[in-house]
């Protein structure tokens, strides 16, 4: 049985780190330069799991990877701006993470972002089928319960879509469960590592707080206050920024914890455990997000819902709905491309 607590953390490289764990890794950010992408790709400049960062972006580019390339680590940086310089930016690259888009502001929700964003991500996976087909696809860009769908239906019509290797990533919804559930039992949230399955908005947001490690237990009004707390944790940043953006720095802090994770597993190590928004069969959702144990080539052993309690079965009831609804969307999008 593969350990649920399996947990990364995201080091900080230095010159005094050994070089055994050093790959050449080349790791393309798409929508480097906005406010997840550049902290995003300072982390990944900072990893010694990275050999080359291939920054991409509408506009800014050069100058984020300019600043970037004069810290003293050994990712070798290079910018690319413009529709005209994608392609470039993508060949010969292991894994893409798409962090592009438009961030949400107060009011919206993530349906509203839909029709910008879907372009955005079928155009860049689009590039990503043409120019690099078996990278490892982490998608960041919202809604991820549609973008995902509609990565995995443009990879289609290339034939070369791979569902072990195209992940929605969700780990911010890990994350914010951790700190939340350390900071109401008094625990070191680096020592917590809660499940969160379903999607990556609202209810479809599903905390597994009776799989969390260490054991916590909660009465039923907290546990449904500190439920509604994590499916609402992305509002309360949007509202706090008061119409400045959405979850930038620990988005970036989770696109990179899993991004990291992928490179670990590529590289042999064994037992690494992300959750991820992915092609599925464990509900009668298509997409769904679940542990999954990460090898070599992607996904290598979905783990499933585990024994959830009464709580969560019902949790899970009331997102299918909802998730089922952006799949479409997201299959449809695609379906009536020009």
């Amino acid at each position: 049985m593969f350990s649920r607590i399996a947990r990364p953390t995201i080091c900080i490289a230095t010159r005094s780190l050994s070089t055994s764990s050093q790959n050449n890794a080349k790791v393309a950010v798409l929508g480097a330069s906005g406010g997840i992408g550049q902290p995003l790709s300072l982390l990944l400049k900072n990893s010694p799991l990275v050999g080359e960062l291939s920054l991409f972006d509408i506009a800014h580019t050069p100058g984020v990877a300019a600043d970037l390339s004069h810290i003293e680590t050994r990712a070798h940086v290079t910018g690319y701006m413009g529709p005209d310089q994608l392609d470039a930016a993508l060949k010969g690259c292991d894994v893409v993470v798409i962090p592009a888009g438009v961030p949400r502001k107060p009011g919206m929700t993530r349906d509203d972002l839909f029709n910008t964003n879907a372009t955005i991500v079928a155009t860049l996976a689009d590039a990503v089928a043409r120019n690099c087909p078996e990278a490892m696809i982490c998608i960041i860009a919202n809604p991820v319960n549609s973008t995902i769908p509609i990565t995995s239906e443009v990879m289609k019509k290339y034939g070369v879509y791979n569902p072990n290797r195209v992940f929605g990533v969700t780990t911010l919804d890990i994350v914010r469960a951790n700190a939340f559930v350390a900071e109401l039992k008094g625990l070191d949230p680096a020592r917590v590592n809660v499940p969160v399955i379903g999607g990556h908005a609202g209810k479809t947001i599903i905390p597994l707080i009776s799989q969390a490690t260490p054991k916590v237990e909660f009465p039923a009004d907290q546990l449904s206050a500190l439920t509604a707390r994590i499916q609402d944790a992305g509002t309360e940043v949007v509202k706090a920024k008061a119409g400045a953006g959405s979850a930038t720095l620990s988005m970036a802090y989770a696109g990179a914890r899993f991004t990291f994770s992928v490179l670990d597993a590529m590289n042999g190590k064994d037992g690494v455990v992300e959750c991820a928004y992915v092609r599925s069969e464990e509900t009668e959702c298509k997409y769904f997000s679940t542990p999954l144990l990460l090898g070599k080539h992607g996904i290598e052993k979905n783990l499933g819902l585990g024994k959830l309690s009464a709580f969560e079965e019902n949790l899970v009831a009331d997102a299918i709905g909802e998730l089922k609804g952006s799949i479409k969307k997201g299959e449809d999008f695609v379906a009536n491309m020009k």
